[in-house]
């Protein structure tokens, strides 16, 4: 019997020579895209100038100052004693809900009864006194009268009459003292009266009792001051927050301002309240000037507790939908050699700035009319002041900002030079406010006043891949983003540092 037999060809093995072929065909395609990818970023920086930029957008800015303080009730009563006694009754607990006039706690009424007591036998023996001096008086009296009628007849003495005399007033006085010494015994009476119901103590608000610092059996003794006995808080859905605020930050708070707060037993949860009160008392601590502001409070589910700490946020300021850069793009300053030669276009005028706040106050035809009249006139004063020739000028000038260590306003924004824009400005354009309403008035004299405070700064633009100086007008910042206006619009790519390498 033959049995077929197959023969298998055993597969080529690939030789150690062919896999480092291999390897270092991977090695070199690798090689070939990194230096493809570097040649292309290379010429992205050097398109972008190696300038490190960020856009100009549209949000909000929201300055606030931090402060922590402690909550507390607006009104918190100390109830104490006025008379001193042993303490037979405690009514009112922690906690406890308590209304005006409620009796929460009584002190032994014994002693103060035996004062009364006392008392009225004092003024019943002081009545009988009474009696007996009015007696004594009219006899007194009759006394004088029958001697008087006998004087008169030359029947008795004058000295008998001069008697009589002196002892009907005796006896008049003796009356009148008695009377005194009733109402004296009735003063003491009351006064023991009144120390009685002191025995009952009330509370005088309606409230909760936060603290009880009395048992039944302890003895009171209200000698130079009175004891505490309860501390009663009056109202809890309403209540406060004394926030320490610097002296540096203190300017900026003013009544009415929102306040965001968080407490440790809520971590998730943010609380409002607004400032109510700005004290004038200072507190120096260390060195440190600070100042109280008052906090008003809701608290209607009272899950807010006397005693918590609170972090809170005053909002000294908010501005929405505003055009904001970096702060990193006003601290740019461009390396020696790179910076631009500015133009006359990196200067802003506050008076290219009046033709928006006209337009906020919505003016009728007349009203228009005479803006345009005055704006052309101050134009054509200002362009007339201006040579036709005046050379540009150069980097880092005060048309470029303030250099290093200097005002951020510059020399343009001093005092002097704000206070004669001012009176420029309102000479310019008194005909044009004459025709102004009140309200719109108003409105006008904060915006110009406001525009003259600016601050202005310098900016740059990376525009074609090179930097383009601009000035701009510098609002509130958050600490993070700057409010800017002036020559920039919302897109626009602001240089906020340089990215070229180190030489």
């Amino acid at each position: 019997m033959m049995t077929a037999t197959t023969n298998k060809t055993p597969a080529p093995r690939r030789s150690p020579k062919w896999r480092g072929r291999l390897l270092l065909g991977v090695v070199v395609l690798a090689v070939a895209a990194a230096g493809v990818y570097l040649w292309q970023q290379r010429g992205v920086a050097a398109g972008e100038g190696g300038y490190r930029t960020a856009t100009a957008e549209r949000g909000d800015i929201r300055v606030s100052i931090s402060a922590t303080g402690t909550l507390g009730a607006i009104s918190t009563v100390d109830v104490g004693s006025q008379i001193s006694g042993l303490v037979t009754e405690v009514l009112a607990d922690f906690n406890d809900t308590v209304s005006e006039g409620q009796v929460i706690a009584r002190i032994d009424p014994s002693t103060f009864d035996a004062q009364i007591a006392q008392g009225n036998a004092a003024v019943q023996a002081a009545q009988a006194s009474l009696a007996t001096a009015r007696a004594a008086a009219i006899n007194a009296e009759a006394d004088f009268r029958r001697k008087s009628e006998l004087g008169e007849r030359q029947l008795v003495a004058t000295s008998d009459i001069d008697l009589a005399r002196a002892a009907r007033d005796q006896a008049r006085a003796q009356v009148n003292s008695a009377q005194a010494q009733i109402a004296q015994q009735r003063a003491s009476t009351r006064t023991s009266q009144l120390n009685l119901e002191r025995t009952e103590i009330r509370s005088p608000v309606d409230g909760v009792v936060l603290t009880r610092t009395v048992e039944p059996g302890q003895t009171v003794a209200a000698s130079l001051q009175a004891p505490v006995l309860f501390q009663i808080a009056e109202d809890l859905s309403k209540m406060e927050i004394v926030l320490a605020i610097d002296e540096a930050d203190i300017g900026q708070v003013k009544t009415g301002q929102g306040v965001s707060f968080g407490v440790d037993a809520f971590p998730d949860r943010q609380f409002r309240g607004s400032v109510q009160q700005v004290r004038l008392s200072a507190t120096n601590t260390n060195n440190v000037i600070t100042y109280p502001v008052v906090v008003a409070v809701d608290n209607p589910d009272q899950i807010l507790l006397p005693g918590m700490t609170a972090n809170a946020e005053i909002e000294v300021s908010r501005r929405d939908d505003v055009l904001r850069v970096p702060n990193a793009a006003l601290r740019y300053k461009p390396a020696e050699g790179d910076a631009p030669v500015a133009t006359g276009a990196a200067r802003t005028s506050p008076t290219e700035e009046l033709p928006r706040i006209a337009a906020a106050l919505e003016l009728d035809a007349n009203q228009q009319a005479a803006f345009d009249e005055a704006l052309g006139s101050m134009r054509e004063r200002a362009a007339a002041r201006v040579p036709a020739a005046a050379p540009a000028p150069a980097a880092g000038s005060a048309m470029m900002g303030p250099r290093r260590g200097s005002a951020v306003a510059g020399a343009g924004n001093s005092g002097a030079m704000r206070q004669r824009m001012q009176e420029r400005f309102n000479q310019q354009f008194a005909a044009f406010r004459e025709t102004l309403p009140d309200e719109k008035k108003a409105r006008w004299d904060g915006e110009l006043a406001s525009l003259l405070a600016a601050r202005r700064a310098p900016l740059y633009l990376l525009v074609a891949g090179k930097p383009k100086p601009i000035m701009v007008r510098i609002g509130v910042s958050d600490g993070s983003w700057t409010e800017v206006s002036g020559e920039i619009t919302e897109g626009d790519q602001v240089i906020i540092g340089s990215g070229r390498p180190a030489r």
